[in-house]
């Protein structure tokens, strides 16, 4: 098939969903995962689906653990190539998430074959080997089935010393938060879903979503990192929420020190925001405190492939930040708020 057809084909239109913003409501996934049934108790198993963390952890017995996680979405991104790319990123943060190493990874390919050529199911898959190439691991494998709608993603299997393992429940009021990439790229595919991204942008959205978060592995070493999460489907404020009841605490931000893609008003001033900024904010907005009209859109906005959120201890700060700077996150060696003890609600945002 000429490659001029298969350019003309638009991927986000063959879906109802995009991205990360095609995850279930935490409300409703709460709802799904509450159960009677008695299960099997394994007490090598270090976290499993009874937290709300990034990935199940399994203990090896000599002193390290086995990451284990799944991810898939339909299309956030009409080019196959880049759809495929993006969907491997953002399944392989999860092993990131936890501060592990991942190892090897196998496909989860749903295809409309009646509806799409193959031959873009292959540029998917060559998509998700060049960023497992770059995550230094290996497509090994996987599952496909003739789908209504494509979809795609990752299983990916990790690896990690249990001392270093880090999770979304060990926050302490006093610690600082941070988090390592801008957000904004669910209004950046709505935009783009709807014909209306520009150019910059466009660059600026692939860009950070085909960007793998593998600094997570080397955030496993830094002992004053409490807890560690990545920001995607439920907003930043979703998974600040998950922190602070996993840690049993609550939050204070400011949200004039929160990294926001350059220029994203042009699209939240004419209303141009993924329709599942209002069910995340549903989901979670009794937990919420002082919300404004502009961090209401770029709070709840569901992020794919989003940045690491790092609770830090307040006697860390100094040589964390210096490590921020040496892996060239400058714009981010600066933190968004202080984790507090645990009041009515879980997160406060303040402009000041």
């Amino acid at each position: 098939m000429p490659d001029e057809f298969m350019t003309e084909i638009k991927l986000t239109q063959y879906s109802h969903g995009s991205g990360c913003g095609c995850k279930i409501a935490p409300d409703v996934l709460e709802k799904i995962l509450r159960s009677d049934v008695k299960q099997f108790t394994d007490i090598k198993l270090l976290v499993g689906n009874n937290t709300k963390d990034d990935a199940a952890v399994y203990d090896l017995g000599n002193g390290t653990a086995l990451i284990s996680t799944v991810d898939f979405f339909m299309p956030i991104i009409d080019d196959a190539f880049d759809f495929g790319r993006i969907a491997s990123a953002n399944a392989i943060s999860d092993v990131y998430a936890m501060g592990g190493k991942p190892l090897l990874a196998t496909a989860v390919l749903g295809w409309p074959v009646d509806k799409l050529p193959v031959e873009l199911a292959q540029k998917v898959i060559e998509g998700a080997k060049t960023v497992c190439a770059e995550a230094g691991i290996t497509l090994a494998g996987g599952h496909s089935i003739d789908s209504l709608e494509p979809m795609f993603g990752l299983s990916v299997n990790g690896i990690i010393q249990i001392k270093d393992l880090k999770k979304n429940s060990g926050a302490k009021p006093g610690d600082l938060i941070y988090i390592t990439k801008k957000i904004g790229v669910g209004i950046l595919a709505t935009a783009l879903k709807r014909g209306v991204l520009n150019d910059i942008h466009k660059k600026v959205f692939i860009a950070q979503l085909t960007s793998l978060n593998s600094i997570g592995e080397k955030f496993g070493s830094l002992d004053y990192i409490t807890a560690m999460t990545d920001i995607t489907g439920f907003g930043l404020l979703g998974h600040l929420i998950e922190m602070c009841e996993g840690s049993a605490t609550s939050a204070k931000i400011n949200y004039k020190h929160i990294p926001v893609i350059d220029g994203i008003q042009e699209y939240t001033s004419k209303m141009i925001v993924p329709d599942n900024v209002y069910r995340n904010w549903n989901s979670y907005k009794d937990k919420v405190k002082d919300i404004g009209a502009e961090s209401f859109f770029t709070l709840c906005d569901p992020q794919t492939n989003g940045g690491l959120m790092v609770a830090v201890s307040a006697n860390g700060q100094q040589e964390f930040e210096k490590f921020l700077r040496e892996n060239n996150l400058n714009t981010f060696a600066k933190p968004i708020g202080q984790m507090i003890e645990k009041q009515n609600f879980c997160v406060e945002i303040t402009e000041q």
